[in-house]
């Protein structure tokens, strides 16, 4: 169920997005993730970076591409590219070298990587959210004093699940303005053709999310609905 938040192009604002993401999943955590305690969601987003301008997704077949996570890499498998499965810090080498030639990645971590040295044309959209969840042993928590607990509960909330996802999200994105005032580069404005061209694009993983759903007995699409439903509340519909 977790995997939700990461379907493309649904989360528009990532600290906002992080209080709908929790608010809605705390109703699945119970039995999903029914060994450790939930302390909060948050998600970060982010967008294709590459060395060549990309508007369409049709251009991405043939690619060799760093994705962000899973479900970006079936994304991009789906549009016929190789997926170049490194890590972070190992992206700028493999993209200076050519065994990838784009990177899904966080705005401004392209600048902390390194990675600007490299890529020079960003996708002005939300292509992607990664989710992240902050967990805890169970039986450790249970095992707190009351006030030790009251301590824990106090920041294991909605409250703090936007905070954080506030402070992270924010710092990421403020990432394209500087990008987009640094030599060289360039941010690929998308028409709202095209943009349609990617959410057209992304709709088999739509389905097979709520397949994957339904298989453990939930109902995927009302779930999915919420979903949409609780960010649209929060202005974090994307």
């Amino acid at each position: 169920m977790f995997a939700a938040g990461e379907l493309p192009m649904l989360i528009g604002n990532a600290g906002r997005g992080s209080a709908a993401i929790d608010a809605w999943y705390r109703k699945y955590a119970a039995s999903e993730m029914k060994d450790v305690m939930l302390c909060f969601a948050h998600v970060h987003t982010g967008t294709l970076h590459s060395k060549q301008a990309i508007a369409d997704p049709a251009q991405i077949k043939g690619m060799k591409i760093r994705p962000s996570n899973g479900t970006m890499a079936a994304f991009m498998s789906l549009l016929g590219a190789t997926n170049v499965q490194v890590s972070a810090p190992e992206s700028r080498d493999a993209l200076e070298k050519g065994v990838a030639d784009a990177i899904v990645f966080p705005w401004h971590s392209i600048i902390t990587f390194g990675i600007d040295k490299v890529v020079k044309f960003h996708n002005d959209q939300k292509l992607y959210a990664s989710t992240f969840a902050w967990t805890m042993n169970r039986r450790w928590y249970e095992s707190l004093s009351p006030a030790n607990r009251k301590v824990i509960d106090n920041h294991c909330n909605n409250e703090w699940a936007a905070k954080v996802g506030v402070a992270w999200g924010d710092d990421e994105d403020s990432g394209q303005g500087k990008l987009e005032k640094m030599p060289g580069h360039t941010i690929v404005k998308l028409t709202p053709e095209q943009k349609k061209a990617w959410r057209d694009a992304a709709e088999p993983l739509y389905v097979k999310w709520i397949e994957s759903a339904n298989k453990a007995g939930q109902d995927g699409k009302a779930a999915l609905d919420a979903l949409r439903d609780e960010l649209k509340k929060r202005d974090a519909l994307n």
